[in-house]
């Protein structure tokens, strides 16, 4: 039987952004410099495969830092956390390190700076993830209020609205939080906005990446994990951007290839914390099933890297 042709366009720039490549070298640095179990704070990065090959090397992932011993290393995953952990790592004597991606250890220092100059920040993000949950914890309660949606900010009650901050969520949709500040300014027009974007240059990058490969196909399939806030913006991306069908997929096993019946040019792109075997195994799959053509495109090319903490490149 004849196989149908298919074209497959790959999103580029796509999957490792530089913080989770540093996140990820940092664990096995550690494993390397003080042997397992090296004991992680969340998971380092939100991807399923790359956990489970943390795991098998010695890694132990743990919730809470309660969860962790006093005499073993802990690392702090790349989302950031509160100020409260790293204090209480102190407190116990505990060998900590820090594998908070920089750019969001910089809206970190953005916010002491605000507090300090007496402006309560008001941040876009969604409830609940660790990135939120770190950036919020680097302040006391209150002086951080957190905002989702243009519908929440009609119910936003601020101490002193001449006195006000803005920060974001780094793995936002740049679309959708262009709305949100667009409303604060309206309701708050003293605002103080960051000169610059917080939203991450990877997240815009496979944003963009996705909007240009959504012109040229009828369905996409991004690789990334259901709990990873920069893989899901990229299916939203593609929806919004005329793409009739736009998965989710942890791997090649989750494809829904009923939902691709007919198409002839399909879309693959990663979000930022899943590695490019995987990608690789999604094209495998697609050569079973089609007589397959792969074209690349590309949008901006990527160079950016972050050295790891001090303390991994210091003799034991």
């Amino acid at each position: 039987m004849t196989k149908p042709h298919l074209t497959l366009y790959l999103a580029a720039p796509r999957g490792f952004c530089a913080g989770v490549d540093r996140a990820i070298r940092i664990v096995e640095m550690a494993l390397e410099k003080w042997g397992a179990p090296v004991y992680v704070r969340h998971e380092i990065v939100h991807n399923k495969f790359v956990v489970d090959r943390l795991a098998a090397m010695g890694a132990v992932f743990v919730e809470d830092l309660d969860d962790a011993p006093d005499d073993r290393p802990v690392i702090f995953s790349a989302h950031g956390v509160p100020k409260s952990v790293p204090a209480e790592a102190e407190r116990r004597n505990m060998i900590h390190v820090d594998a908070t991606c920089p750019l969001v250890a910089r809206i970190h220092m953005a916010a002491e700076r605000f507090n300090e100059a007496g402006r309560q920040l008001v941040m876009i993000g969604h409830k609940g993830h660790p990135e939120t949950i770190g950036t919020m914890g680097q302040l006391p309660e209150g002086e951080v209020l957190l905002v989702e949606t243009v519908e929440d900010i009609a119910g936003l009650e601020v101490r002193d609205p001449e006195k006000l901050a803005l920060i974001t969520q780094t793995t936002l949709s740049i679309d959708d939080t262009a709305e949100v500040i667009a409303a604060l300014r309206e309701k708050f027009p003293s605002i103080e906005v960051p000169a610059k974007e917080d939203i991450c240059y990877a997240t815009t990058n496979r944003q963009g990446a996705v909007k240009a490969l959504s012109q040229k196909v009828e369905a996409l399939l991004v690789i990334g994990a259901p709990n990873s806030s920069n893989s899901r913006r990229l299916v939203e991306v593609g929806a919004a951007s005329g793409c009739k069908v736009a998965q989710l997929v942890q791997r090649a096993t989750d494809i829904d290839w009923d939902a691709l019946d007919g198409a002839t040019a399909v879309g693959l792109a990663a979000g930022a914390s899943a590695p490019e075997v995987l990608v690789d195994e999604v094209i495998a799959a697609f050569r079973e099933r089609f007589n397959l053509t792969v074209e690349t495109v590309e949008t901006v090319q990527e160079r950016v890297e972050f050295k790891v903490p001090r303390i991994l490149r210091e003799p034991v």
